[in-house]
């Protein structure tokens, strides 16, 4: 083991006692490189959050200039900084009425409390109600809205006033009454196992939110950016959130989070009291900057409609005896298995052959699949190769 990964698990505080401890050396495109020299397929992308894959010159060059010309000058929202200008007016210029104002916040669980503020601020209600097996971050907020006791009972007591509804379960709209503040939902179930909105279930909470004059918050920070083939999951379904919530990929590779509202819903964090919300890193110009390169790539190119053509390879290719389905949409997709110990098997297998995938939250029998947008035909049939080896070594 060499002095750096026992330094790793020495020094660095660790979230699992079984970290994949692979040592990086570097990174380029669709390949991670540890300090051996062997390279791995990513079919990972940071969870989400690579969208261009690893050290896209774009990115890479917008990060570069920016640093050479200032980085960190004041608390968000006090000067004027072009990069997160420039950003905020061109996610506006791609984004649905009345969604026109952006906050820029360090991450999608900050992202999450913001919103969340903000509706209890503009609806002067406390309820909030949310999904179970739902995930929208870590911080006590966001573990709050987390339907999964498991990983909250013990960082208990928690905020007060969430309550649970089941996903794609229409008689449960009827709990989103005039107590609530607002409806924080996944666009496409994320941790849960990848699971897609049914039988206009997004159409039918937007009409119970207006009937009940409560604020509709959807959690993008998986989709976003392209991965569904649409630069938000929400395009793809006939609503508009009051609030949409955005993170991981918008960075290309760089820590970030965002929520953005109305003009007038967001002016509601500015005063009565001043600095409603507020963040020191928010709006970095580093990382505004390695945002807005990557907004450009995703827009003015041809990602997002290739997205859904390599989610119809994948589908394609990965037919076996062993895989049960292909959930989700684009390129965020899941593998279920017929068991958790064959989800453990392929991933760690896959591992060792080269290629990186991960699990999901709360569904044992899933394998993530959600690579770089940027990934080519032949990496996706290579990856696809190795897996479908992998479960024809399976042995019961």
């Amino acid at each position: 083991m060499s002095m750096t990964k026992q330094d790793f698990f020495e020094y660095q505080a660790q979230t699992s006692p079984h970290p994949l401890a692979l040592e990086v050396s570097h990174a380029r495109g669709s390949y991670i490189y540890d300090t051996t020299g062997k390279a791995y397929l990513d079919f990972v992308a940071g969870v989400s959050a690579n969208t261009l894959g690893h050290s896209h010159p774009r990115v890479v060059e917008a990060v570069k200039e920016q640093a050479g010309s200032y980085m960190h000058v004041m608390v968000y929202g006090e000067f004027v900084q072009k990069p997160a200008v420039e950003l905020t007016r061109l996610l506006a210029s791609h984004l649905p009425a009345p969604l026109e104002t952006t906050y820029l916040v360090n991450s999608g669980t900050e992202a999450i409390e913001g919103a969340l503020k903000l509706a209890k601020k503009a609806t002067g209600r406390s309820e909030i109600i949310a999904a179970r097996n739902a995930y929208h971050g870590n911080t006590q907020g966001s573990m709050s809205v987390m339907g999964h006791e498991e990983r909250r009972q013990a960082f208990r007591p928690l905020i007060p006033g969430s309550r649970f509804i089941t996903f794609n379960k229409e008689e449960d709209l009827e709990n989103i009454t005039e107590r609530t503040a607002a409806v924080l939902l996944e666009t496409i179930q994320g941790g849960a196992g990848f699971i897609l909105p049914s039988d206009n279930y997004l159409q039918k909470v937007r009409m119970r939110c207006n009937e009940t004059g409560t604020l509709l918050i959807l959690d993008e920070i998986q989709p976003g950016y392209g991965r569904t083939g649409k630069l938000f999951g929400f395009e793809h379904f006939g609503i508009v959130p009051d609030i949409l919530v955005m993170g991981k990929g918008m960075g290309g590779g760089m820590p970030v989070g965002a929520f953005t509202a109305s003009k007038a819903l967001m002016a509601l964090l500015k005063d009565n009291p001043k600095l409603g919300h507020v963040t020191t890193f928010g709006g970095n110009p580093v990382i505004a900057a390695a945002c807005l390169a990557t907004l450009r790539e995703v827009t003015e190119t041809s990602l997002m409609a290739a997205t859904l053509e390599k989610e119809k390879l994948f589908r394609e290719l990965l037919v076996h005896p062993r895989i049960r389905e292909v959930r989700g949409k684009g390129l965020m997709l899941a593998i279920m298995t017929e068991s958790a110990e064959m989800t453990n098997y392929v991933i760690l297998e896959s591992l060792k052959r080269g290629v990186l995938m991960f699990w999901l939250l709360f569904e044992p029998n899933a394998v993530r699949i959600t690579p770089p947008l940027t990934i080519s035909e032949a990496e996706i049939r290579e990856g696809c190769s190795v897996i479908l080896d992998i479960l024809d070594q399976w042995h019961d």
